[in-house]
């Protein structure tokens, strides 16, 4: 799953803490065809986001790598929730299946 930067952190926080993780998206969001997000470009903001307040630089010497989405592996989701319909520990076939679905009225 691709989703905005600390995703993938929650994820693992829940992991650890046996808490479920679930996501909430529109089925247009879910890519059937893409086999893993790590082939994604992943956009990333200017590092003066970080390192700058009100244009001025407060550290010195370093950089910053400064991404707006991170990559959830499909294995720490426990749920998935779309207007289709609600997956338990969603794979290739439930999600598949989840998609040929009309709309919940």
């Amino acid at each position: 799953m691709i989703a905005k930067i600390g995703t993938y952190q929650l994820a693992v926080c829940a992991m650890h803490h046996g808490v479920r993780f679930m996501v909430v998206a529109p089925s247009s969001s879910l890519d059937l065809m893409m086999a893993s997000g790590d082939d994604v470009a992943l956009e990333e903001r200017d590092s003066g986001e970080l390192l700058e307040v009100a244009g001025q630089r407060f550290a010195a010497d370093v950089s910053a790598y400064n991404p707006v989405f991170d990559v959830t592996p499909a294995d720490l989701i426990d749920v998935i929730v779309t207007e289709k319909g609600v997956v338990e520990r969603p794979d290739t076939a439930k999600l598949a299946k989840l998609m040929c679905r009309k709309r919940l009225h």
